[in-house]
């Protein structure tokens, strides 16, 4: 009889730990507007947060951002940093990672990808007053200003109408435009090539150039963000994890980690597919 006993409690054990690895790490990844707005402040977020209730929140900043206990250094304007502190005061469990590209402002500075974007993009503007811009130059550059104020009528709406796969898609058509479209422009047009500003180092650098770096890093940050994304939900098994994201790179994040996450024992999941809480 204690030999049976034994057995069956050893199964039980079995059960219990099989079940314990089956649990599913959950991954919601909601876009934000990282300043407060009418629409959308450290309250809105904190409502979101309180729904879901995460173990795990991964914010948009590199490490430089946190102590070695992960708590932020500094406070901040940004929503998603006070929401997160204000959650923590109730839910002093959760942990706060980052998982931005590592030094991301001061690799784009010392290679003038910044201030080339915004450079760029107010010469393509210039020149389109100006019309001097060809027919189908014209065309890329007026559906990019189009997509953007789409985008932003989104976002003056409920957090829902930009955390979406109707918005997720026109924030991709806004990107590849921004990214892809115009570098068709400034790569075809001399004054992108004759104009220059000067390198923390002291080098020059074309607009052409700089925007172009800027250009392809878009590709190389979300991809880098996704795996770090990946790193940590793996690092943490079985536990629901937030990540925090400018709502411009949310469509970007949900592909790669479509991706990354195929075949795990990972589930991506939307803050409005959990229920209200009190």
């Amino acid at each position: 009889m204690k030999k049976m006993i034994a057995f069956a409690f050893a199964l039980l054990l079995a059960a219990v730990g099989s079940h314990a690895q089956r649990k599913q790490t959950e991954i919601v990844v909601i876009g934000n507007i990282h300043q407060a707005v009418p629409n959308y402040n450290a309250d809105t977020l904190l409502q979101m947060l309180e729904r879901i209730r995460p173990d795990l929140i991964l914010h948009e900043v590199d490490s430089s951002f946190f102590t070695k206990d992960f708590r932020f250094k500094a406070p901040s304007k940004e929503n998603e940093q006070n929401a997160s502190v204000r959650y923590l005061q109730k839910h002093p469990r959760t942990l706060l990672r980052p998982f931005e590209f590592e030094g991301r402002n001061e690799y784009r500075r010392a290679r003038g990808m910044v201030p080339a974007d915004n450079l760029t993009i107010q010469l393509l503007n210039r020149l389109d007053s100006a019309r001097a811009l060809t027919p189908e130059q014209q065309g890329l550059l007026t559906a990019y200003h189009a997509l953007t104020d789409s985008l932003k009528v989104l976002a003056a709406q409920s957090p829902r109408h930009f955390n979406n796969p109707a918005t997720d898609a026109l924030a991709r058509r806004r990107q590849d435009l921004q990214h892809k479209g115009l570098t068709r422009i400034t790569n075809a047009r001399d004054e992108f090539a004759t104009a220059f500003l000067t390198k923390p180092n002291g080098e020059q650098i074309s607009y052409r150039e700089g925007y172009q770096l800027w250009a392809d890093f878009w590709d190389l940050r979300n991809q880098t963000m996704a795996r770090n994304i990946l790193r940590m939900a793996e690092k943490f098994p079985g536990k629901r994890v937030v990540v925090l994201t400018g709502f411009l790179h949310r469509y970007y994040l949900l592909s790669e980690l479509q991706k990354l996450t195929a075949g795990k024992n990972i589930q991506i999941r939307e803050f409005y597919d959990y229920q209200h809480r009190n």
